[in-house]
Parts: structure tokens; sequence; C-alpha cells
């Protein structure tokens, strides 16, 4: 009698990349990289696109200049309306990366960005829409970042990598075009010029953080896959 083979089970199919899955990711790029930030007064209407602008800001308590979480609190309680403050902008971000993943941002950040992200930092590209992100929100950056490594996504040593990416300046459009903007009028140099120097010394400690991990912690992650 002749065996009988089982059916060979098909690999599932990829879903392929169209137009639409770079217009989402060029959409995720614009919203989390502050290109719209601070816009003048002309091409105010352009800051609808902005994730900082989106979040808003908390009103102020009635006679008071302080918002809900008040001013001059320790301890315990500062600790958790501080994180609660946080929320809407974890939430919004989450919220906005499931929808454009949907759509095919993370395939097409990881068919563009890998060429990238991987040589320098030893990440998949799909990552980059969790660095883009930390661009202006530390919070949603760190949600997304985690997200990735409960699915699976992303090795441990992919996490500590892009942790460092993002540790060194977290946030830094934010912060520098809110902190520094009284600065401008005394700049030598264009405004931009301090942020591209920025994002290279990003680069610069993910990679030495990688090649410290590939090297002195080497043994920690022979089984990480």
């Amino acid at each position: 009698m002749s065996e009988t083979q089982a059916p060979k089970q098909e690999a599932p199919e990829e879903k392929k990349v169209g137009v639409g899955a770079f217009i989402a990711l060029a959409l995720a790029v614009t919203l989390f990289s502050g290109v719209f930030y601070k816009m003048p007064e002309a091409q105010k209407w352009l800051g609808a696109f902005d994730f900082t602008t989106l979040i808003g800001h908390f009103g102020t308590v009635a006679g008071s200049k302080s918002t809900f979480v008040g001013a001059g609190g320790d301890s315990a309680r500062a600790g958790f309306l501080f994180a609660l403050s946080l929320f809407p902008g974890v939430m919004l971000a989450l919220g906005l990366i499931e929808v454009l993943a949907h759509y095919g941002a993370l395939r097409a950040a990881q068919i563009l960005m890998t060429p990238l992200l991987r040589p320098l930092l030893g990440v998949p590209g799909y990552t980059g829409l969790a660095l883009v992100t930390d661009l202006q929100s530390t919070d949603g950056g760190a949600a997304l970042t985690r997200t990735l490594y409960d699915e699976g996504r992303i090795t441990k040593k992919n996490l500590v990598t892009i942790c460092a990416w993002q540790y060194a300046g977290a946030g830094c459009i934010n912060n520098y075009y809110s902190t520094v903007s009284a600065l401008f009028p005394m700049f030598v140099c264009p405004v931009w010029g301090p942020v591209v120097i920025i994002l290279c010394l990003k680069f610069v400690g993910g990679a030495l953080i990688r090649f410290v991990l590939s090297t002195l912690y080497k043994k920690d992650f022979e089984n990480d896959e």
C-alpha cells in the first residue's frame, strides 16, 4: 500500500505594500516628526497634522494658574496625577499608530527604513515609527516600543538599543522648540542646526549601545531570538 502524504500547508501570503501604505507612512512621519509644529499664523491650519497640536493642553482650574495636577505636590499622590496627565498623549499616539498600521504604515516603514536602521542600529525598519514618535512624544514612543516587544516583533537586544536611542534627547522636537525658542534670536547658526546634531548623536548613542551589547554583554543575548 502506498503511503498517503499529508497535504502541505501553504505559507500565508504577506500583504502587498501598495501606494496607500506609503501614504499612511508619510502621514505618520508628518504627524510625529514635528514638521508642522508652531507654524506661522498664515499656515497655522497645518497644525492639524501635528501630534503635539492634536494633544493640546489642559485648561487651568478656575481662579488658579494650575491645571488639575496642581502645584507643590509630592510623593505618590503627585506621581499619580503626573502619570494621569500622560494618558491622553499615550492613548492618542497608540490610536493613531493602530489606524496607520492598519493601512500598511508598518510594512512600508519596514521596506523604506530597514536599509538605514539595520546597519546603524541593527533593528528592523518598522521600529522607525517608534523612533519618529519619540521625536515629539516620549510616552508615545515608549508605548509603541513596548507594544512591538510584547507582540514579538523585536528582540530584547533591539529593545535596549531602541531605548538608548530614545533616551538621548527624548522628545527633542517638542522640547527644543518650546524651551529654546526664546534664544533663537541669539543663534549664530540656522535654527534647525542643533536639531540635526541632536538627531545624529541619537544614532551615535544607539550604535554605541548596540556595540556594547554585541561585545561586553554578548553572552546575555546569546538566546535572544
